[in-house]
């Protein structure tokens, strides 16, 4: 009461006498650079502390070059009338980028403007919790309802305009002598911590979204590239293939029983002899990067979305292969333009399903349309590609049945920075293990469909990234590749087959099983997996292919490949 008390005798006072446009400028700058940036002084502060030795001078320095940045920025974009409506904006839409990087770590740039953007109404309503509303309310709401009501003592336009030029030159001034005295500090923990300026808010999501907008909406659009027109299928083996590849999402190596973690996460599937490939690694952070990225020939070093967008993709030279393709989505109906040019089943979300709750579905969603599509196979080969939502946050609970909460006390709600991390742990956890069972009627349908021998089956999961679970205050995903934490880039990647347990294969496969790779590794594995012969198939990249029969493992390579494979064989 005492704080609403202040700050109606606040409002008051200034509605009633006012203050200058220069003074409404230096309050709002001083909001925005002490408070909504506290997550950006507190970082740049552990990197000079870090230092062996340090200024104490250069550290108080931080906030005030930020401070006069922000004054100058707001006085040239602030002209006039403009001036009220560039800090309401600012004020309001930095509350937003400092709940979110205050609360989860999230960093604002372009990958996570793109990501933004490509997700659904019922995804982002579920960052949005009382706890949030209260946070965006007081730290934006009331400031910029302060900015609005506040009365601006008028001036000449002239003696504005020479008022703001004073203040403009004033604070580059101290920014001149701030550099002056600590360029050389600024030098240095700059270069061994350039991933600090994307903290800078909100300068630093505008700076994103414009080049996000610029690559996306005004650069022209390329010409489509045709990789291969000529893909086939050559197998020694004249029996029918059924491979099923698995997209998880939002699950990390690191909660995977079969790695070597303690929580029991994949009671399902080792009674199949999966092999686990411990040592795997993502292309992205977030699905709007990753998963475009695992199905396109471009490597994660030169991957960019508008060129993989522009060339055929993993899933078209299958189809132009021969091979029957579907894609199976339960993951907000949205494969990034992987799929745009094979067949695509969206599961409804329609209540009335008993598995859906009218925003998203449970994985085993997909097990109805995966059995239909396999009890109606009107191809020599298939390849069925389920795209799940298993492990997406921050609703971790609404991904697995009451049923399935293995692992208590569990955290049932989206602001999981109020639980305990253990709490997270095993609502995570949970959803681990009910992706495991998901998998494990998978392989159920597979083997059911080769125990005759009619049909050889094979299935591939892996996720498209990682997540944090509060590990050094960080949670969801999405941070920038070059600093993000292990546990948003090493993801789980298993593999099954029928032969999977023979001793000599499964001797093979546990070997390459401790292999690095990483989703540029993918496609050639899948192309292996297919048998399907292409001049984009890198024989060195497929980590599966000697574990394949000889002549097998030949006939799915490109002829070049092929004519080395045999030249290595008879040495």
């Amino acid at each position: 009461m005492k704080v609403l008390t202040w700050f109606r005798q606040f409002k008051n006072r200034i509605a009633q006498q006012g203050v200058s446009n220069n003074q409404l400028i230096v309050m709002t700058c001083l909001y925005l650079a002490l408070i909504c940036n506290i997550p950006f002084l507190h970082l740049t502060f552990n990197a000079v502390v870090a230092l062996p030795e340090y200024s104490l001078g250069f550290l108080a320095s931080v906030p005030v070059l930020l401070f006069c940045l922000m004054v100058i920025i707001n006085s040239v974009l602030g002209m006039s009338f403009l001036l009220k409506p560039i800090l309401v904006i600012s004020v309001v839409m930095s509350s937003l980028l400092f709940y979110a990087t205050f609360t989860y770590g999230i960093v604002f740039d372009k990958n996570m403007i793109q990501n933004g953007l490509e997700t659904d109404l019922a995804e982002a309503l579920t960052y949005f919790n009382a706890y949030a509303l209260a946070f965006i309310f007081v730290a934006g709401i009331l400031p910029a309802y302060l900015i609005v009501k506040v009365k601006l003592i008028k001036q000449v336009p002239v003696r504005e305009f020479f008022s703001r030029a004073k203040l403009v030159a004033l604070h580059s001034i101290l920014i001149g002598l701030i550099a002056a005295v600590y360029f050389a500090n600024y030098a240095a923990v700059g270069r061994n911590n350039d991933h600090l300026l994307s903290y800078i808010t909100p300068y630093k999501f505008v700076d994103a979204s414009i080049h996000y907008a610029d690559r996306h909406y005004f650069s022209p659009p390329l010409p489509f590239t045709l990789l291969d027109t000529m893909p086939f299928i050559q197998s020694a083996s004249n029996t029918p293939k059924v491979t099923v590849l698995v997209i998880g999402e939002t699950a990390r190596a690191q909660s995977f029983s079969l790695n070597g973690y303690a929580q029991k996460t994949n009671q399902y599937t080792e009674q199949y002899g999966v092999v686990s490939f411990s040592n795997m690694w993502s292309c992205g952070t977030a699905t709007a990067v990753s998963l475009p990225c695992m199905f396109s020939r471009l490597d994660r070093n030169n991957y960019d979305n508008r060129h993989a967008n522009a060339q055929q993709n993993l899933l078209d030279l299958a189809s132009i292969a021969g091979m029957d393709v579907l894609w199976i989505d339960n993951n907000n109906g949205s494969c990034k333009g992987v799929c745009a040019r094979v067949n695509a089943i969206d599961i409804s979300t329609d209540p009335a399903n008993p598995l859906c709750d009218g925003e998203y579905c449970l994985d085993e969603a997909l097990l109805a349309p995966l059995q239909d599509k396999l009890e109606h196979l009107s191809a020599k080969n298939t390849l069925i590609v389920l795209h799940m939502m298993g492990s997406h946050g921050p609703t971790y609970y609404k991904r697995y049945p009451s049923d399935k909460r293995h692992f208590l006390p569990d955290c049932q709600r989206s602001d999981i920075q109020h639980c305990s991390q253990q709490a997270v742990i095993n609502t995570y956890d949970n959803t681990i293990a009910y992706t495991d069972f998901v998998l494990s009627e998978i392989i159920t349908r597979l083997d059911e469909l080769s125990s005759n021998k009619q049909f050889e089956t094979a299935m591939l999961y892996v996720s498209d990234h990682g997540e944090s679970l509060g590990e050094k205050g960080v949670y969801l995903h999405g941070l920038p590749y070059a600093f993000a934490p292990e546990e948003q880039t090493h993801v789980p990647m298993l593999f099954w087959q029928p032969d999977v347990a023979n001793i000599q294969t499964s001797n093979c496969y546990q070997s390459a099983s401790k292999e690095a790779i990483s989703h540029d590794n993918l496609f050639d594995i899948v192309l292996g997996i297919t048998s399907i012969s292409s001049d984009q198939y890198q024989l060195q990249r497929d980590k599966l292919a000697p574990c394949r029969q000889g002549d097998e493992a030949l006939a799915s390579m490109s002829p070049i490949n092929a004519a080395i494979g045999s030249i290595d064989a008879g040495n």
